[in-house]
């Protein structure tokens, strides 16, 4: 059985949890619990996965070699695949995704909601005709006040 290994990267919005089993990223989230409350285990690999997250938020990129973990659905899976051809400072509507991808702008919208790894695949990049749009679940709070620094800084 493998080994799951787990590190925090501090950010200027919030602490990112990093896992990692069989030496490939499982998933990176929002942090929801206290740094103390983590029991971390790390490893070469976790750190060297962590280093290009904290280079991101010292300088964007989309510069990723991370082996993701394949997960989701077909679906999923192919509305995250066209996240990560969204340049770096540029956004995408809903609707324009689901208009490439033959789909409903909710259908991305759900797809976005589930994507395991935050930033590595920039579902930030995203946003409604009206406003942001939602982040991580939610569409108010500080889940938005992240997705516009996260926006911010890879304009800058």
């Amino acid at each position: 059985m493998a080994s799951t290994f787990y590190s925090i990267i501090d950010s200027p919005v919030g602490s990112l949890q990093l896992s990692i089993a069989d030496k490939y990223v499982t998933k990176i989230e929002w942090s929801k619990l206290p740094r103390t409350s983590l029991a971390l285990r790390t490893s070469c690999f976790s750190l060297q996965m962590s280093n290009q997250l904290e280079e991101y938020f010292l300088h964007a990129h989309n510069d990723w070699s991370m082996p993701l973990v394949k997960c989701g659905t077909e679906f999923q899976q192919k509305v995250w695949h066209y996240l990560q051809t969204i340049p770096l400072g540029e956004t995408r509507y809903y609707s324009d995704v689901a208009k490439a991808l033959n789909s409903s702008a909710q259908a991305v919208g759900n797809a976005c909601r589930a994507n395991p790894f935050v930033i590595v695949v920039p579902c930030h990049r995203v946003v409604s005709k009206t406003g942001l749009g939602g982040y991580d679940g939610k569409t108010s709070g500080h889940n938005l006040a992240i997705k516009q620094w996260l926006l911010d800084h890879e304009r800058q």
